[in-house]
């Protein structure tokens, strides 16, 4: 397997956009979730990150980095579908919460996995430089998102972030989408 560096940037964004965009909503879904539930979530996820760390010689390879990459949005996509489906319900926050816990476990080993597969120090910084430059656009877009939803008397905050993950939804499509070409298989 490859990465392909201008497919993968092209991710990177896209992936930094979702994560700038989504970032503020997860207060409102998290809202009704008591706060005991963020320190086991807490402890859930220190333990999963320092599993992960024990098979980092066996996961450093490019397809593993790949599957897990792919697993991450998977997960999102599942988390989105589930909360369209299901909103402003506590097992929905519940959910929300332990989709991103999950995905932060994966996202330990894929932040050192990348640095490990870019190899140089400007490619490195190209990525970086994309992700923030993504980030940055997500959460102007979610401004100006809800920003707008309020012109139209949208003011409910359950309500703006179920119309986000509406929008969410092709986004995460399109971004599994970007995660397959940036790979290919020799």
């Amino acid at each position: 397997m490859k990465l392909l560096f201008h497919p993968y940037l092209r991710y990177k964004f896209f992936n930094s956009l979702f994560t700038g965009a989504v970032g503020g909503s997860v207060f409102t879904v998290y809202g009704s979730l008591n706060p005991s539930t963020f320190s086991i979530g807490g402890i859930l996820l220190a333990l999963g990150l320092m599993g992960m760390a024990y098979f980092y010689h066996y996961f450093m390879k490019l397809e593993h980095f790949f599957r897990f990459s792919l697993a991450a949005e998977v997960i999102m996509l599942v988390m989105i579908i589930y909360f369209l489906a299901f909103p402003a319900q506590i097992l929905t926050a519940l959910i929300v919460y332990g989709a991103y816990q999950l995905s932060f476990m994966f996202g330990g080993y894929l932040v050192r996995a990348e640095t490990h597969f870019a190899k140089h120090a400007r490619i490195m910084g190209w990525i970086d430089v994309v992700k923030q430059q993504g980030y940055l656009a997500g959460l102007l877009l979610s401004y100006g998102f809800y920003k707008s939803l309020e012109f139209y008397g949208i003011t409910q905050a359950m309500t703006q972030v179920y119309w986000l993950h509406l929008f969410l939804l092709p986004l995460e499509i399109v971004i599994i989408v970007l995660l397959r070409r940036g790979f290919r298989s020799l």
